[in-house]
């Protein structure tokens, strides 16, 4: 049996569809599954299990030998974890005895809608974003199938890892700070994240570790938190490829974050995190598996409940004692006892 998988979106959406992936595996353990990722995720796949085959789409001309290597194959399956025009193509060129996707697509397009046929009836809005995921296994006859985030880190990024930690002197106790996103509306203010800094400094036996992407806009974000912050922090930022800073958030005490890919990372590595939320409504997005405080709007405490309607706050409402508190939480409570 061969299945193709098509996962053309971020890295927090394909880490989140890694718990369809094994469970795909497990249910069919002598299929030949082909997954599609977005040149985005590209550094991710070696550490995605439970696939054969990977393939890349660049958004460019090149994506001609994907489509005909797609089109080559005789797929039994394929399951569309898009919705977009370019997975619907793929899907066609599949020529997939059963094709896949949720039952949304008829409302956005009746032309897309019929290169499938098999709606999984549920409402991406009213789901976690896993559970929308495991729902298109529904057509498979798959139910009920376990939520656990796979990330299978390869030697060699551990031991960039180590080693990146050992030439910036990084102890066995260290806090990761990740401020970054590719959305400057998830930007937290810069003096607040100093702020945090430095009372992390003053008041953790830890090293501080910030990390980030090469974007000219996180990297002038980083400098402004720099130059604010009293105290000094090891500054990693564009320092380390995905998979190596997957490894060092792996071995952190505790992350702070923004909604972002680092969150992800964390919660598949099973680390303690405080995540910012604000323009994105957690309820979608959330880590649920891992050890996470969630904060969001003016509140002085984390979100506890959580709703497909919950409103979209500025990222300035979320106070710098709120971020305080959710560390100073997770660093002075053993992890078993973190809900």
């Amino acid at each position: 049996m061969k299945i193709l998988l098509l996962q053309l979106k971020r890295i927090g959406d394909l880490i989140l569809t890694t718990p369809a992936i094994a469970t795909l595996r497990e249910k069919f353990s002598g299929a030949n599954i082909t997954l599609v990722v977005s040149r985005e995720c590209a550094d991710l796949l070696p550490a995605i299990a439970g696939v054969d085959r990977t393939l890349v789409t660049r958004r460019n001309l090149r994506d001609a030998t994907v489509f005909f290597a797609i089109a080559r194959e005789k797929f039994e399956c394929c399951i569309d974890f898009t919705r977009n025009d370019r997975s619907a193509l793929l899907s066609f060129l599949s020529g997939a005895q059963k094709r896949v996707v949720s039952h949304r697509v008829k409302v956005q397009s009746k032309s897309r809608a019929r290169v499938y046929n098999e709606f999984a009836h549920h409402r991406m809005r009213e789901l976690h974003t896993l559970d929308y995921h495991l729902a298109l296994l529904e057509p498979l006859g798959i139910r009920n199938a376990s939520p656990a985030l796979h990330l299978v880190l390869p030697r060699l990024a551990r031991e960039k890892a180590e080693t990146l930690r050992r030439d910036s002197k990084i102890g066995n106790s260290f806090i990761i700070f990740h401020p970054g996103s590719a959305r400057a509306e998830k930007f937290w203010e810069t003096q607040r994240w100093a702020d945090v800094i430095d009372h992390a400094r003053r008041d953790c036996d830890v090293d501080l570790v910030l990390t980030g992407g090469t974007s000219e806009l996180e990297q002038e974000h980083i400098r402004e938190i720099k130059a604010k912050a009293r105290q000094p922090i090891i500054d990693l930022s564009g320092k380390t490829d995905l998979l190596t800073l997957t490894a060092l958030i792996a071995q952190a005490r505790l992350v702070v974050t923004v909604d972002s890919a680092p969150m992800h990372l964390a919660a598949a590595t099973q680390t303690p995190q405080v995540v910012l939320f604000g323009p994105t409504n957690p309820f979608h997005w959330r880590p649920r598996e891992s050890p996470a405080l969630i904060l969001q709007g003016e509140s002085p405490m984390p979100v506890l409940e959580f709703s497909p309607d919950q409103a979209r706050v500025p990222m300035k409402q979320i106070s710098t004692e709120a971020v305080i508190g959710g560390m100073d939480s997770l660093l002075s409570a053993p992890a078993a006892q973190i809900s």
